[in-house]
């Protein structure tokens, strides 16, 4: 997600960095470097990188490099183990590893056989704490009340890329219940990043990835950290996040106007996680602190057209809440307007509703006039049906800032799309509509009801 920076070039001598609020820790994540080789175009992108972390202040506690440090990808043994003295004694000499340490969890680039993986354990020297087959690959980290797990998303005795020891992470997660702060790290996302889907290859496959999900939300897990697709993401789902962080030196991989190099400089305490997203000049970029505020939608609306509450465009770090409930129809398979905002004579930019003959909940954003809107995709409701749906709009998140809930007591999800934008930067238009579109597509249930609020979270 590409988002213009909100703050001027952070000063040369130093980027101030977020700090927990009381007891915590600050750490870094940043990764996809693909370096390693002397003069190659990705060592100079990389090293821009390196050079925000080393100006932050104070340093961080440790780094997580969540995989593909070098390109890698050689059968030459020889050559691979070089790529990684240069980018251990070479393009990381600036980090102090005994004062800062960093993580490592395995790539693409990096363990893509089983000389590869032995070459990995060799040389980063992980603990040795994973199940049998995987140790050095797999491992955890405790510190305090703060655990970090790194599985192996490419474990060769199980089938390679996109295979996961569910397992065994779920082994660690309930032996260190106690922990008050969780965190996994692994490459592949769990989640689709940016429309970029396919199993094993971009993602984790679908027989690991539902357990897994499934015991990161049992067992309280705060955050799902990847990388391997080239970008910035974050979503949640089921109340745990999914952060997605590629682009520590790729550069020429990412799609232009859309992403950009970064690092991610966050703060964890008791009153969970802030973050920052800081390009390769020091400017801030993204930010979001989770949970997110709590949820205010206190101001009804009327049902059909009205002059929108709200004609700007929301501030950086702004919330917009609404809340619906209803009776969906015996039987309907059109489209169904919920919510939608438009400026006259013009398509709606933002429609919320259901579609489908399970009238599933669904959400279209039209960014530019002409060119074809984006989807996201929530729950069926079913025929016949009482709901209730809090829906939280977060420009901060992206395209995974359309959240939705069924009940105050359910965790937020993110709706489900393949796009890498959101609301963001989007002025909101003049006119709402509340159960009426602007070509029949009425909601059609026996009763209908809405409010709406907005708030700002606090980094």
């Amino acid at each position: 997600m590409n988002i213009p920076a909100q703050t001027a070039p952070a000063d040369a001598t130093g980027i101030p960095a977020l700090l927990p609020r009381g007891d915590g820790w600050r750490f870094v994540i940043f990764g996809d470097a693909c370096s390693g080789v002397p003069g190659a175009l990705h060592e100079t992108t990389f090293s821009q990188v390196c050079d925000v972390v080393r100006r932050l202040e104070p340093t961080p506690e440790f780094v997580i490099f969540p995989g593909d440090e070098i390109v890698g990808l050689t059968p030459d043994e020889a050559e691979l183990r070089s790529q990684w003295r240069h980018w251990l004694d070479v393009e990381m000499a600036w980090l102090d590893r005994t004062t800062t340490p960093i993580w490592h969890a395995t790539g693409n680039h990096t363990t893509y056989n089983r000389m590869s993986e032995r070459v990995f354990r060799e040389v980063l020297g992980m603990p040795r704490n994973g199940p049998p087959g995987q140790e050095g690959l797999s491992y955890y980290v405790r510190r305090g009340d703060l655990l970090l797990v790194f599985v192996h998303t490419l474990a060769t005795e199980l089938g390679g890329e996109g295979y996961v020891d569910v397992t065994w992470l779920e082994r660690v997660l309930v032996e260190h219940r106690d922990a008050r702060r969780k965190i996994v790290i692994g490459h592949h996302p769990i989640f689709s990043v940016n429309g970029f889907s396919g199993a094993y290859q971009r993602d984790i496959g679908p027989e690991h990835a539902g357990p897994m999900w499934e015991v990161l939300v049992r067992e309280g897990v705060l955050a799902y950290v990847c990388s391997h697709i080239l970008a910035f993401d974050v979503q949640v789902h089921r109340g745990v996040l999914q952060l997605c962080t590629a682009g520590a030196g790729t550069a020429h991989r990412m799609p232009e106007g859309v992403e950009y190099l970064h690092c991610v400089q966050a703060a964890l305490d008791d009153a969970g996680l802030r973050y920052q997203v800081l390009d390769e000049s020091g400017r801030r970029r993204e930010q979001l602190a989770w949970p997110l505020p709590r949820f205010a939608a206190p101001s009804p609306l009327g049902i059909g057209a009205q002059d929108a509450p709200l004609q700007a465009r929301l501030p950086e770090r702004a919330v917009l809440d609404l809340s619906i409930t209803g009776t969906t129809a015996s039987s309907a398979a059109q489209a169904q307007t919920l919510f939608c905002a438009n400026s006259p004579g013009k398509l709606p930019m933002i429609w919320i509703g259901l579609r489908g003959p399970e009238q599933r909940l669904t959400a279209i954003i039209a960014r530019t006039p002409g060119r074809s809107p984006h989807f996201w995709q929530g729950p069926p409701l079913g025929d016949a049906a009482a709901f209730t749906l809090d829906l939280r709009i977060c420009p901060a998140m992206g395209a995974g800032g359309l959240l939705w809930r069924t009940d105050p007591a359910s965790p937020w999800s993110s709706l489900i799309g393949a796009s890498p934008t959101g609301v963001e930067g989007i002025d909101w238009p003049s006119l709402w509509h509340v159960g009426a579109g602007l070509d029949g597509e009425t909601f059609l249930g026996p009763s209908l009801s809405a409010s709406w609020g907005w708030h700002e979270f606090a980094i």
